[in-house]
């Protein structure tokens, strides 16, 4: 697979090694992930700083419902605040 375009919102290596260990771990038993959760967080940091909808978002990103399908969990576990918090915290790096 071709590496895509770097966007200024994507989270550097030395932020990723940050935030990792604090992400949900896959569920066991079922099937392996296919979309990287890295990837998932660089979507969902380019939103709010374009203004992006979800359907809306380039190609190279994972798809939207995707996306989607892991926002609206962390949305409403609280997990979301927390990207919030990691974006402030992680512009200075």
């Amino acid at each position: 697979m071709i590496p895509r375009e770097f966007y200024s919102s994507d989270i550097t290596d030395s932020q990723w090694q940050l935030v990792e260990p604090h992400l949900p771990k896959a569920k066991t038993g079922g099937r392996k992930r296919k979309t990287s959760l890295r990837e998932i967080l660089n979507a969902i940091f380019y939103m709010p700083r374009t203004g992006c909808a979800w359907r809306l978002l380039p190609h190279d990103f994972p798809k939207w419902r995707t996306l989607y399908g892991y926002f609206q969990p962390w949305h409403e576990d609280g997990t979301r605040i927390l990207f919030s918090g990691w974006r402030i915290l992680l512009v200075g790096l």
